[in-house]
């Protein structure tokens, strides 16, 4: 019997029924056959909301790349999935739910919020997937993943525990990039940076036993409330006799010392004087690090209001408080004068609010050499990185990107991976007073428990698993 054919082209039927006979006919699907295998794994899209564009173009090149290699008679394999994207899929459904609910996740609970983002993955995780395929890409569909199965969680567990074994991974009070409204850690690559709009204040402390006083600027006078030092030029004429001597706080009535140091001090700019705040601003971090006796104090609580060390201020959020402190240190006396200035401002690309720098209990990735048990240091992670590209292995295109990329790792900075968040991959990490001994015993036997345990720091275990979370 012929066949009618349509007196107008619909592109939806045609594309309807030829997705369908792909699906049937499991085109993308590819099983291990002897044949030169092709494997590209999809960069897996944040199960967020849908596709933009960009993630449009970047699945229309895979697709190119996969059907070319197909062709060619390659056992291709293209694998899709998506990503948990824990900080991301939290803020977006908690904004979601404070937006209908005026609630807040420790308003309705850890159990709640997760389940709610569960159901949000489900929703748009399906969406994304769809959108893939009426794009028409050629994954092979079967062996979806998301990055929360649970052989994703076992992979992350299971290299968890060979980097902490082997020391690349490690625990440490650290200065970190810390979003206020999220209260948890971001890595740099989650911040971006803006000009605003800002202030540039001058104050002045009284030189302890003498009729002198030291000034300096700053553009968060709030942090004065964790100075640790003053800091000048070794070689400023100005100030030389000043040095080893100390100054009082005002605001604290706290005395701190005036050290010497050329690399954070500049003799041509502003006073000549900067003001040492360790615990909130990295360079003076990076200060503290050469000059360790200064100490530090952080005056921040994880919501971004002062703390306990800001004496009368404690509650006061960062704003409130700056606004306080100008205004006491001119009632004492000791306030200077204000320019406005436009500042460079990091912000949270999660939450769209300031970064603060915070010092706090986090755990890293040791990007820079790491000691080795046997006393030989191996390689860092920076530095393999960095030979993959100055060997040949790895080439970019275009070529000119190589060097920011070399410079970027060449600071060999330890990268942050913690995140105090309810949605995503726990550390696998315990805490324990019993002895090795002790937990040797209580766990012979177990056969969930590989590997044993690995000690890297008193009374901090970790174990290698099957299916603990």
């Amino acid at each position: 019997m012929p066949t009618e054919l349509a007196k107008a082209y619909e592109p939806k039927e045609a594309q309807a029924w030829c997705l369908d006979f792909w699906d049937k006919l499991n085109v993308g699907h590819s099983e291990p056959d002897g044949r030169k295998p092709y494997t590209i794994v999809i960069p897996p899209p944040n199960v967020t909301g849908a596709l933009h564009m960009g993630h449009a173009l970047n699945s229309t090149l895979q697709d190119v790349l996969i059907r070319w290699r197909r062709m060619q008679g390659y056992n291709a394999e293209w694998m899709p999935g998506t990503d948990h994207a824990g900080i991301a899929t939290q803020a977006v459904v908690e904004r979601r739910i404070f937006a209908e609910e005026k609630k807040t996740r420790r308003d309705i609970g850890r159990e709640e919020l997760v389940k709610r983002i569960w159901l949000w993955k489900d929703q748009y995780e399906k969406r994304i997937l769809g959108q893939l395929k009426q794009m028409g890409c050629s994954a092979d569909w079967q062996r979806t993943r998301f990055t929360l199965d649970e052989g994703c969680s076992r992979a992350v567990r299971e290299t968890f525990f060979r980097m902490f074994r082997d020391g690349y991974i490690f625990r440490g009070k650290r200065l970190v990039n810390w979003d206020t409204h999220l209260q948890t850690s971001v890595a740099d690559d989650e911040t971006y940076t803006e000009d605003i709009k800002g202030g540039f204040w001058t104050f002045k402390y009284p030189v302890v036993g003498s009729n002198e006083f030291i000034r300096f600027s700053t553009t968060r006078p709030e942090t004065m409330l964790g100075d640790t030092a003053v800091c000048v030029h070794p070689s400023d004429e100005r100030y030389k006799h000043l040095i080893g001597k100390r100054v009082l706080i005002p605001l604290v009535n706290r005395e701190i010392p005036i050290i010497a140091d050329g690399q954070l001090a500049n003799m041509e700019l502003g006073t000549g004087c900067v003001k040492v705040t360790p615990a909130h601003d990295p360079n003076d971090y990076a200060c503290y690090s050469r000059h360790p006796e200064i100490g530090l104090i952080n005056i921040l609580n994880p919501d971004g209001k002062i703390n306990e060390a800001g004496g009368k201020y404690q509650g006061l959020e960062r704003t409130k408080a700056r606004e306080a402190v100008v205004k006491d240190m001119e009632a004492l006396g000791y306030f200077e004068g204000k320019e406005d200035r436009t500042i460079p401002m990091k912000f949270s690309d999660r939450s769209k609010t300031p970064i603060e720098p915070y010092l706090s209990d986090q755990w890293f990735v040791r990007m820079g050499e790491n000691p080795a048990a046997s006393g030989v240091a191996k390689p860092g992670f920076a530095q393999m990185a960095m030979d993959a590209v100055t060997s040949g292995k790895v080439t970019f295109f275009p070529e000119r990107y190589k060097n920011t990329y070399l410079e970027w790792l060449g600071e060999k900075r330890d990268w942050c991976i913690s995140r105090q968040l309810w949605w995503g991959h726990r550390i696998p990490i315990w805490y324990t007073k019993r002895s090795e001994a002790e937990l040797k015993q209580a766990f012979a036997g177990r056969s969930d428990v590989c590997g044993a345990w690995t000690r890297r720091t008193r009374n901090t275990w970790s174990a290698r698993t099957t299916n603990w979370t």
